[in-house]
């Protein structure tokens, strides 16, 4: 028979600072983080994100200060979202050479070279509707989409992008990224795939910050919250597309799915603690009902403990000030 209380004291092992340190079984670590920021064009100073209290919108004239500052802190990965002002019905500009989202991918890479950076290819933020695609008889266009996608990849490719990740929830997408990007030569560069994707009511602050003009919902093409073993499914299919690396979003209310896809697969998982998961955080800290620091960590760690090896997290930055 094993051996119990009073024998065993699990106590004995949690007595000392430094006896709890040594054994902690999930770590954080700043290689771990990547920092997703908003980039926005012809404005000059930073804009406050209201929704997302310490976050700004950074002026594309000031981005190459912004992340020099960040690559100082420490922080080694960074995903750019742009807020253009050049809108249309399907995204053009982001479909230009010298558009935002290959500009903005430039500035960073030559500001600071060692930084990895993963913009985000979509085309929400450059649509006069706010969809994810090119809209068809009232719905996005699936493979009109994808093939648009697959234009972006390769220009942020050549801008200098590290690693692609296309969060627009299109079947296929993974695979005509693939493709455009081995046709272009860009055979090396990895995709992290947005494969679990959840139509979140936490993406609320996210949408203020990105200047989305959302015209519905997104619920045609991104997963029912409510659906555990199609989301299984989801990042199966988008392995076997292709992707280097997996993502579940959000992270907090799918740690079961993050759990379930760690399971099944090797690759790479990510996870994208959302802007609704850092504004109540954030909030909540204000009204002083939680320690602010504390549940920071709490909370990144069980993402690891679930499973992801990289999380998306706004308060990367907040984490590197503090040391870790």
């Amino acid at each position: 028979m094993s051996a119990v209380f009073p024998e065993v004291r699990m106590r004995r092992l949690r007595r000392t600072p430094q006896l709890r340190a040594s054994l902690r079984e999930t770590q954080l670590s700043a290689e771990q983080l990547v920092y997703p920021i908003f980039v926005e064009e012809g404005i000059d100073e930073p804009k406050p994100i209201e929704g997302m209290p310490g976050q700004f919108r950074v002026p594309e004239k000031q981005l190459v200060q912004e992340v020099e500052r960040l690559a100082k802190l420490g922080l080694t990965a960074i995903m750019p979202f742009g807020i253009s002002h050049h809108k249309d019905e399907v995204g053009g500009d982001a479909l230009k050479e010298d558009g935002l989202v290959a500009r903005m991918t430039g500035i960073i890479k030559k500001a600071v070279p060692e930084l990895t950076v993963i913009p985000d290819i979509c085309f929400c933020e450059y649509t006069s509707h706010g969809h994810c695609g090119v809209i068809h008889d009232g719905q996005v266009d699936n493979d009109v989409t994808i093939e648009n996608l697959g234009r972006q990849s390769v220009l942020a490719a050549r801008a200098g992008a590290d690693i692609i990740a296309p969060s627009a929830a299109q079947d296929g997408q993974i695979a005509a990224i693939r493709k455009a990007l081995d046709g272009a030569g860009f055979n090396e560069t990895p995709i992290m795939a947005y494969s679990t994707k959840f139509a979140s009511s936490l993406y609320g602050p996210f949408r203020e910050a990105a200047g989305s003009e959302l015209k519905g919902d997104r619920k045609q093409y991104q997963m029912d919250p409510m659906n555990r073993r199609e989301a299984l499914r989801e990042s199966l299919l988008d392995a076997e597309e292709g992707a280097d690396m997996l993502m579940v979003k959000p992270a907090l209310a799918y740690l079961d799915v993050l759990a379930d896809i760690r399971r099944e697969s090797l690759l790479p998982l990510a996870a994208y603690q959302v802007s609704g998961e850092y504004a109540m955080i954030r909030f909540a800290a204000q009204q002083g009902v939680i320690d602010e620091e504390a549940v920071v960590r709490e909370t990144l760690g069980a993402i690891r403990r679930a499973g992801a090896d990289i999380i998306l997290s706004y308060f990367a930055p907040y984490l590197l000030e503090r040391g870790l």
